[in-house]
């Protein structure tokens, strides 16, 4: 059985080897998401969030394995981020952060098959978040993106290139959240060397 495993079908957008800007095309892709608000360091809504999508993510994994006789390998966590402020990002203010918090999906997961295992999954492990998870489409076109290694909190230099430099120069202009991938797992791996995938969805600015 061949298994589906997005970094591998989708490697310019999971692999990326860029660590400046550049632009890429992205697109539209299924996910499960729940919502947020706060520090996600110090948040048990967002501990609470991660908890629910993976047990979700599983649950249908195996589901269709045993139903469909497909496999897929559980997608990276995602999260979309954004605040009234975009300046806070750069500040690292995290109070004042909003997040969306996803899992990707192959099309084979239908809707149906998410509330199904949204069921099973809170009959399992008893986890009231699991009732918030839902399904989202996004499609974000032509996207900035780049590769940071290291620490999450070092991110803000070239956040600051891309509001302050790189839209300008280009013509460009934000279009919609700021997106992040986690390549790495921060519990495991030295800060240091953490891969994360960051991308600005962007538009001409005229």
């Amino acid at each position: 059985m061949t298994r589906y495993d997005i970094k591998r079908d989708l490697k310019r957008l999971y692999s990326p080897r860029n660590t400046d800007w550049a632009l890429v095309d992205v697109p539209a892709q299924r996910f499960i998401a729940v919502d947020g608000h706060g520090d996600p360091n110090t948040s048990a809504d967002y501990a609470r969030a991660v908890q629910a999508l993976y047990a979700v993510a599983y649950t249908a994994k195996f589901a269709g394995k045993k139903d469909l006789g497909r496999d897929f390998v559980v997608g990276p966590l995602e999260g979309l981020w954004w605040a009234d402020d975009p300046e806070v990002f750069l500040t690292r203010e995290k109070g004042a952060w909003h997040w969306r918090m996803l899992i990707s999906l192959p099309g084979w997961i239908t809707d149906d098959r998410v509330e199904e295992a949204k069921r099973t999954a809170l009959a399992k492990k008893g986890l009231p978040t699991i009732a918030e998870v839902r399904c989202e489409t996004l499609n974000e076109g032509t996207c900035a993106q780049l590769l940071h290694i290291g620490p999450y909190d070092d991110e803000g230099p070239a956040l600051a290139r891309l509001h302050h430099e790189y839209l300008a120069a280009n013509g460009l202009r934000m279009s919609g959240h700021h997106h992040e991938i986690y390549l790495g797992d921060p519990r495991r791996a030295d800060p240091a060397k953490l891969r994360t995938v960051l991308r600005q969805p962007v538009r001409p600015a005229n």
